[in-house]
């Protein structure tokens, strides 16, 4: 285990789990926190024993957003660095080769809620809350929550989620498409732990071609483009060695 100040980090048999952990301030993100999740997500994705990684909160929170605290004493340059490092720390979760789930235990506002919509996978607890509430303070997303949720829910949801500045309960999310499964409240650990071991079990060279192609940036390309990425990688993985293994496996097991 890595030893923070703010958050967890964790590697038990090839998963990931990293914890916000600054629950008297519902996992606020101060820049302390935010340069230690970064460290953190270096490690983990730098690491080729971890096949998949968790993110979750301690506490009532997932993450509210920005400690506002600090945030409103922020200098410009202090400022500029700030959303950069989101930026980055964003960035690092999408364009990972492993996938990544959000187990969203409670408030998942602004920050939080971006970080979460950067994951392959979100996983709520039914009393979960989520929203990007950026509006209430004359602001709007900055790192990219803004187009991350309109990838997943399109340009009319988008607008209301980030127009009225509310939150949301994790069945209408369910509904809307931004989370994939929801877990009676004391059952989310088990059912991320459930995803997270047979992600653990898909081929890595896959995974990694398959997050490759749905980037957002991979996605906005000429179709023709998308097609010669997709034939150019299947290609590629035919002719290695674990694709060859598996596909004689395959045959062997159904003759």
């Amino acid at each position: 285990m890595r030893q923070y100040e703010t958050i967890v980090c964790d590697v038990q048999d090839g998963v990931a789990q990293l914890g916000f952990n600054r629950p008297d301030m519902l996992n606020a993100m101060n820049r302390l926190m935010m340069d230690e999740i970064i460290d953190a997500l270096e490690f983990i994705t730098g690491d080729k024993q971890v096949s998949v990684a968790v993110i979750t909160g301690s506490g009532r929170a997932f993450m509210a957003g920005a400690d506002i605290k600090e945030y409103s004493r922020q200098t410009p340059d202090e400022f500029r660095s700030f959303q950069g490092k989101g930026r980055r720390l964003y960035a690092l979760i999408e364009g990972a080769e492993i996938p990544f789930i959000a187990a969203v235990n409670g408030f998942a506002l602004g920050g939080g809620f971006e970080i979460a919509l950067a994951c392959d996978f979100i996983v709520a607890a039914a009393s979960a809350k989520m929203g990007l509430p950026e509006v209430h303070l004359g602001l709007i997303p900055g790192g990219g929550g803004a187009q991350r949720l309109l990838l997943r829910i399109g340009l009319g949801r988008a607008k209301e989620m980030l127009l009225l500045g509310q939150a949301y309960e994790a069945a209408k999310m369910l509904e809307w498409g931004v989370v994939h499964a929801v877990a009676e409240d004391g059952s989310l650990e088990e059912m991320t732990n459930a995803l997270a071991e047979k992600l653990k079990r898909r081929p890595r060279q896959a995974v990694k071609a398959i997050k490759g192609m749905l980037t957002p940036s991979a996605i906005e390309a000429a179709f023709e483009s998308r097609l010669d990425r997709e034939g150019a990688a299947v290609a590629a993985l035919f002719h290695t060695a674990e694709a060859r293994k598996l596909i004689q496996e395959f045959v062997e097991k159904n003759k």
